[in-house]
């Protein structure tokens, strides 16, 4: 569902909003859905009314997403009939709502929603209906381990008795908040299949207050927070194993380095940011590594050596380390080099560089690439 001045995308601030038009935009979630086997109805107003009617008659819907466009500031009648009819609901917005006007970054819908997605372009919409599937595919139960509003991780538990081996999924996105634990639902639910208990867990990121010593710390009471839980869900804490993709990686391989009430197992790291002084002199992710680190390597190198898994080796626990070598968004080199030095310092390494792959295929189950990850992941339980 979409909400005003929707039906001009494509022509309405292309700068902001991209040139894919609404039918445009209709035809790829028709697409997008079929790819996990879905269907879906679209459906766009400019009157809000329209929109309630449309939300009221859609009861019998497995999950709603909506971009309730300028209504996202202020309509609470539409925020009361997302409630009212009681079905898993993503909110979307198209831009990064966050970084423009203050105004925008108010919303009276998300706290009935069960996820928000943002600043992604029209994609967010395929990640949207992926989100819903994946609730739809499998039982997760969220879960608070702090007091603010990114400390909540997704628990999702196998069929069969336990002690369940713990999987800690820790997502990429370069650090930023436009990214979230979204983006691992679908190797989630997979490996839970498999036997594994899933800790998909959401952290502070650059733009809603993180940064390295935040998200990091965030991090590790995410992981601790297993001991809490461990026995009402009839989890093996000896047994966790922290799974990063992307800077996610980078995040597992520094959880594995801190030593806590709940030590990690083992790494499962699939095209990290394994260097952060490599990833910024390659200005991976539009100079990412220096707002993660709040500092450039020359003003504040001891900050990058604390900061990077390289710089601190040997981790100590076995790694898996997978790269696509066709990854144009984090440079396989960078995993070849840091594998080759974990190697040398000590550390237990099986390193894989799939040829022919990128940098999300490594996460997603409907490809081979998966296929070889999960094999791989299974055997480190």
């Amino acid at each position: 569902m979409n909400g005003p001045n929707l039906n001009l995308i494509g022509t309405r601030s292309p700068e902001i909003y991209g040139s894919t038009s609404l039918e445009e935009l209709n035809a790829s979630c028709r697409s997008w859905a079929a790819d996990v086997g879905a269907t879906i109805e679209t459906y766009q107003s400019n009157h809000e009314g329209d929109l309630i009617d449309k939300l009221h008659s859609s009861r019998d819907a497995d999950g709603v997403v909506i971009n309730p466009g300028a209504f996202t500031h202020y309509s609470y009648a539409i925020r009361d009939a997302i409630e009212a009819i009681g079905i898993p609901t993503v909110e979307i917005h198209i831009s990064n709502v966050r970084d423009r006007e203050p105004w925008r970054r108010i919303s009276v819908v998300s706290d009935v929603c069960v996820a928000t997605v943002f600043g992604r372009g029209i994609i967010g919409y395929r990640d949207a209906i992926r989100h819903l599937v994946a609730r739809a595919a499998w039982p997760v139960e969220t879960i608070r381990y702090g007091p603010d509003p990114d400390n909540v991780g997704d628990l999702r538990l196998p069929r069969g008795p336990g002690p369940h081996p713990v999987a800690v999924l820790l997502h990429g996105g370069f650090w930023r908040d436009t990214a979230a634990r979204d983006l691992l639902d679908s190797a989630a639910v997979d490996l839970t299949r498999r036997g594994w208990a899933t800790w998909n867990v959401e952290f502070a990121r650059i733009g809603g207050g993180g940064g390295w010593r935040a998200t990091t710390k965030d991090v590790a009471a995410a992981i601790g927070s297993l001991a809490d839980f461990a026995e009402g869900h009839d989890l093996d804490i000896d047994r966790v194993v922290a799974v990063g993709h992307g800077s996610g990686g980078h995040l597992a391989l520094q959880a594995a380095t801190r030593t806590g009430e709940i030590p990690i197992s083992a790494v499962a790291a699939l095209a990290p940011i394994g260097d952060l002084e490599a990833a910024h002199r390659a200005g991976i992710g539009s100079d990412a590594v220096d707002a993660f680190v709040l500092r450039t390597p020359e003003q504040s190198p001891e900050r990058y050596a604390a900061a990077s898994p390289i710089r601190n080796l040997p981790i100590g626990v076995p790694l898996l380390v997978v790269h696509g070598d066709e990854d144009d968004r984090v440079p396989a080199a960078i995993s070849r080099s840091f594998a080759g030095r974990a190697a040398d310092e000590g550390d237990t390494v099986i390193y894989h560089e799939l040829e022919g792959v990128g940098h999300d295929e490594l996460i997603d189950p409907a490809t081979h690439a998966w296929a070889q990850v999960v094999e791989e992941i299974d055997r480190l339980r």
